[in-house]
């Protein structure tokens, strides 16, 4: 059956944006768990600027389904999420400016880098996921170093305008998911994918998890957060 992983970043940036204690990430986790999420998902950013490091440790403690750290390779991230040993990481490619994660980890150029953390994870017992584009160069690379699980980045699915665009975009993540499971990789997708365009990547066969953060937390706003989970799971 496919899994379902809720990002909570976008309830800490509310909780950030006054910089209170309302708008709890780890509450919301808890309510997510309840409603079946099969895993939590939490970015922590070199700025800081939604999940901070006490979230991570509190989520850590209190969780009981999988904890997936999503992360840059800057080194003090690296040596936290080693400490903190969460079920899994997912590297992804980090800009100060950008207002969400823009593309997919470049796994060829940054292939020293990306080998040594996955060796540094892997002797720690943590799983290690890449997020990468549904690109034949960059799975064959996640392969090489060493990989075993990588999420397709689904975001030029989800952004295209035309229809031409999203079948061609379509067409280019299921043959990425098709191609990387005939090389014994673990497939997860994720990145903006919402109630309206889920259901056809959630069609493919051969992916094992989908991550939503976004159309989540926007959904529970009217709905509430347990029902928009349920929905969700109901979609996919």
């Amino acid at each position: 059956m496919l899994k379902l992983g809720v990002n909570i970043d976008h309830v800490a940036t509310l909780r950030q944006a006054r910089k209170g204690s309302d708008a709890d990430p780890v509450l919301a986790a808890l309510v997510c768990q309840k409603a079946g999420s099969d895993s939590i998902v939490a970015h922590l950013r070199e700025d800081r600027r939604h999940i901070q490091d006490a979230d991570l440790l509190l989520l850590k403690k209190r969780l009981k389904i999988k904890l997936n750290m999503e992360m840059s390779l800057a080194s003090d991230i690296v040596n936290f999420a080693l400490k903190l040993k969460p079920f899994q990481v997912t590297l992804v490619p980090e800009k100060r400016a950008e207002l969400t994660t823009e593309g997919g980890l470049d796994v060829v150029v940054n292939y020293r880098r990306v080998r040594s953390a996955l060796l540094r994870f892997r002797k720690r017992g943590i799983g290690v996921s890449l997020f990468i584009d549904p690109d034949i160069r960059q799975i064959k690379a996640a392969a090489k170093a060493g990989a075993r699980i990588i999420e397709i980045h689904t975001g030029r699915y989800a952004q295209a305008r035309s229809k031409q665009e999203k079948v061609k975009a379509f067409y280019q993540v299921k043959q990425a998911v098709l191609f990387a499971k005939e090389n014994g990789l673990v497939v997860n997708a994720g990145h903006g994918l919402d109630y309206r365009n889920v259901r056809r990547i959630a069609k493919i066969s051969g992916i094992n998890e989908l991550n939503i953060g976004y159309s989540i937390i926007c959904r529970a706003l009217s709905v509430g957060l347990e029902q928009a989970v349920r929905q969700m799971k109901g979609l996919i």
